[in-house]
């Protein structure tokens, strides 16, 4: 690599999300380029990516097809306004979102994130209670450590202290939150979903009991909780919230910004789980983040009561982004499902699930490893955290494992893999050797 691409650029200007800016400045980690199942660094070196980015990458990186479908379109259709007007790709790619969506869920709203989506479907879930004459409805109920991205919708619904405490004055109000689902104590090392905690749905009822449930609009919850640090849902615990909500005319949401498009063996975690919400949010994956996108994909009942409620000619959803339906990120969405359909990388995951989870398991008896959460290709590692220095263990482990060319991701004292479906078995060990590895060299 020639000297030019070694050189590091200034770095003030850039004020850096969801980092340590001054720890981060003091020793910047630059990724220069990536191809397949590698990133290359600034000055060289390959690393693994046992993150697929930031839970996005499925297809791995520069997939050939998708990078045509954008240079093309780019050439052909750069940008086109979506408020009264449209192009042929949005409507191809709703169409085939929605061919990959549990049955019913086929109207689908574009964003351009996954906060973007979260945010859209509160307000669809307002908006049809509206419709139905029930406004009133307007509580929402999140989860204790749920994740649902960083505009004020998303965090009043959120549940993760540390992204609430600066804004907690502000995020939206009319929130609660049922309790987290993980019990190290009842349910550490488990394999796929915990026997224990279906009982924790039952909470609902209290909260119901609490408000009443004709002033609750929705419940929101990610299937698999994965910024936290990977949290499993019990079993039977995601049936237990969908007939509680039935039960009393509450939507229910799951936010599958991180799970939908295979990283659980399956479409969605809907599919892979065989339960089925009201409303669907969704990201990263769909066009392998290649363009900022998302969507929320809607239960066509919810869709028409908010449609039909509108006199003919009015707008019946105030509600939408200047980059709603971008063309680029259409193609490369279009291209990205295609190519998932080709290679079958949702049966590969499924495939490949087996020898992740026993893989990440025997690091049971590493240095610090307090418990083990996986489902589908994706995992958790809990680590004993430092006396006095929450978090700093797993970040040294984040270190050692960068030097050593594999890239995790972490949070807390949790380490968290979420490869690109690509990977082969010898990358998986290759993954969780150097796993291994890191943790014998940090205190």
């Amino acid at each position: 690599m020639d000297a030019a691409k070694t050189v590091i650029p200034d770095l003030e200007a850039l004020w850096m999300p969801f980092t340590a800016n001054r720890q981060y400045k003091a020793a910047p980690r630059l990724l220069a380029s990536a191809s397949g199942m590698y990133y290359t660094t600034h000055d060289g070196r390959k690393v693994l990516d046992g993150c697929a980015g930031l839970w996005c990458v499925a297809a791995g990186h520069s997939r050939k097809e998708i990078v045509d479908a954008i240079a093309q379109q780019a050439a052909t259709l750069d940008y086109a306004p979506p408020f009264q007007m449209g192009h042929p790709l949005e409507f191809e790619a709703a169409t085939k979102v929605a061919a990959l969506m549990p049955k019913g869920l086929d109207r689908i709203f574009f964003t351009n994130s996954g906060s973007e989506s979260v945010d859209t479907a509160l307000k669809i879930a307002l908006a049809y209670h509206r419709a139905r004459g029930e406004g009133q409805r307007t509580r929402i109920i999140g989860r204790e450590r749920g994740y649902h991205g960083v505009g004020f919708g998303g965090l009043g619904v959120g549940g993760i202290g540390p992204n609430r405490k600066m804004w907690s004055a502000n995020v939206m109000p009319g929130t609660d939150h049922l309790p987290a689902t993980l019990n190290i104590a009842e349910a550490a090392f488990s394999k796929g979903q915990p026997q224990w905690g279906a009982h924790l749905a039952d909470d609902l009822e209290r909260l119901v009991a609490l408000h009443d449930a004709s002033n609750i609009a929705a419940v929101i919850v990610e299937p698999m909780a994965g910024s936290a640090g990977v949290l499993i849902p019990p079993v039977g615990y995601l049936e237990k919230l969908r007939e509680i909500t039935s039960k009393h005319g509450i939507l229910l949401i799951f936010d599958e910004v991180i799970t939908a498009f295979g990283r659980l063996g399956a479409a969605t975690a809907a599919e892979r789980l065989k339960v089925t919400p009201d409303l669907i949010t969704m990201a990263k994956a769909i066009n392998n983040a290649a363009v900022p996108m998302g969507a929320v994909a809607v239960r066509r009942e919810v869709h028409d009561a908010v449609i039909n409620a509108t006199p003919q000619g009015g707008i019946e959803l105030p509600h939408g982004y200047t980059y709603s339906g971008h063309p680029l990120a259409m193609a490369a969405c279009i291209a990205t499902l295609d190519l998932y359909k080709r290679d079958k990388l949702f049966e590969r995951a499924a495939e490949l699930a087996p020898k992740f989870e026993a893989a990440v398991h025997g690091l049971r008896g590493a240095p610090y490893v307090k418990d083990i959460r996986n489902l589908g290709l994706v995992a958790g590692v809990e680590l004993e955290s430092r006396p006095g220095a929450p978090g700093a263990r797993a970040y040294e482990a984040f270190l050692k494992c960068l030097e050593l060319g594999v890239l995790v991701r972490y949070t807390g004292d949790i380490l968290a893999f979420s490869p690109p479906l690509i990977i082969s078995e010898a990358e998986i060990d290759q993954l969780f050797d150097t796993v291994r590895q890191a943790l014998q060299s940090i205190q």
